[in-house]
């Protein structure tokens, strides 16, 4: 191997490790964060369990503020892109309807109820008063970008044909809060974990609600009850 394609390879290689180590300090930090709190959080803690030296944490983020939000915003970006998979699934090229929105409600929920998604709002919900601009990094970034490619699926359906509405981003909304409004009660605020049959009963009642608000005349009837059955 010649000299440059050695310096090349290192280079890539530190490249690589900087990434990692960055990465295992976000992890870290926001695992440390949402269980102790942001001010009980210690860089030590942080450091130690990302495996890292504290003096490489301030390297990489400067200081605990800069952390936190850095934090925030990896955790956001992630449950962001499994919920716009999510509503990836819902299409106007075919297929049952109530089946459709069974299968994205199902996976939307699965998104809402993962634990880190619990921890990313618990952790907003402590420290919002000392630092609100962290409700425009998880709202703008992740609840309103969500809740906007869900109103744009169903506009596609509604110019289909498929579903009655004019206002596709409060069908969207209301969608949303149908699926996110009882598994948070039932769920006590993500204490408890819910089966997955009791999911599904939550997904079947919103679907069946929601088609009976938004399907076509004439058709509600028989997509809702679909729906409930599935």
């Amino acid at each position: 191997m010649s000299g440059a394609g050695t310096r090349s390879g290192a280079a890539a290689a530190g490249a690589r490790g900087r990434i990692d180590k960055r990465w295992a300090i976000l992890d870290a930090a926001f695992a440390v964060f949402a269980r102790e709190g942001y001010a009980q959080a210690g860089v030590d803690a942080i450091a130690a369990e990302a495996g890292v030296a504290k003096a490489t944490v301030y390297n990489h983020f400067g200081d605990k503020e800069t952390l936190l939000r850095q934090a925030v915003t990896a955790h956001a970006e992630r449950a962001l892109a499994q919920n716009l998979a999510a509503v990836e699934r819902l299409t106007d090229r075919g297929g049952e309807l109530g089946a459709m929105l069974q299968d994205v409600g199902y996976h939307l929920l699965q998104c809402y109820c993962d634990e880190r998604s619990w921890a990313l709002r618990r952790l907003l919900a402590a420290e919002l008063h000392q630092f609100p601009d962290l409700l425009d990094i998880v709202q703008g970034q992740v609840a309103d970008r969500v809740t906007e490619a869900l109103a744009d699926r169903l506009a596609r359906l509604a110019l289909a044909g498929r579903l009655n509405t004019t206002d596709a981003l409060l069908a969207a909304e209301q969608f949303s809060g149908l699926l996110v409004g009882p598994v948070e009660k039932r769920s006590r605020l993500g204490t408890r974990q819910l089966p997955d049959a009791e999911l599904r009963d939550v997904v079947g009642a919103a679907v069946c609600t929601f088609l009976r608000a938004f399907a076509p005349d004439g058709a509600h009837a028989r997509q809702a009850g679909q729906a409930r059955q599935a």
